[in-house]
């Protein structure tokens, strides 16, 4: 797998329904064990809600889903809330909706669209980024070739992480892997082959949606 797609941050929004408050939280989450922590702290959060309905997708292939109702009908909020995360083709991330109930029933059918608001206002709120293969290369430039080389990067497919200025200019870039053979190429090209290139680690890195 070169790619999948999960939250970048834990994040929180809410919304009114027939007086009726959602708070739709999401987070990333590591594991299994992350993710109950996680409904745990939510739960602890909003103690004095009704209900605190999730979902989590545990695996790069999701081979783990749960879900919950808390107390709601059967099917009108854990599974809306984990069929809102797989059409977004999320994994590694649990979303909890909290309820404070307004005194208004909203009926199978409003409560189904309601959770399903508050899983995708979650998901938002959380950011969904896509974690794609990446390299990270540091880099040595002489001098000379300096000027052309950071014309270059301005707009070359990387992240230019740190900088040194010695005897050389010393950079640590982040590139996608996928974009890695057109960086190099453009290196050894702007420094007529004097850049010295080593891969320092291979990872799974946040690019956007």
């Amino acid at each position: 797998m070169t790619s999948y797609k999960t939250l970048r941050t834990p994040g929180q929004d809410a919304f009114i329904e027939k007086k009726s408050r959602f708070i739709g939280c999401g987070s990333p989450v590591a594991d299994e064990g992350a993710a109950l922590a996680f409904l745990a702290q939510i739960r602890a959060q909003y103690k004095d809600a009704g209900h605190h309905c999730y979902a989590y997708i545990i695996g790069r292939n999701a081979g783990i889903m749960r879900y919950s109702d808390d107390g709601e009908p059967g099917g009108t909020a854990g599974m809306p809330i984990l069929n809102v995360m797989r059409a977004r083709g999320v994994v590694d991330c649990a979303v909890v909706v909290v309820r404070y109930w307004g005194g208004v029933l909203l009926g199978a059918g409003g409560l189904t669209r309601a959770y399903a608001k508050g899983s995708s206002m979650a998901l938002d709120a959380a950011g969904v980024v896509v974690m794609r293969h990446t390299h990270r290369y540091l880099v040595e430039i002489p001098y000379p070739q300096w000027d052309r080389t950071n014309h270059a990067l301005a707009s070359a497919p990387c992240v230019v992480e740190e900088q040194e200025f010695t005897d050389r200019v010393t950079l640590t870039l982040r590139v996608r892997e996928a974009d890695a053979p057109e960086l190099l190429a453009l290196l050894a090209r702007v420094t007529d082959g004097r850049a010295e290139t080593l891969l320092e680690g291979e990872f799974y890195d946040g690019w956007g949606e």
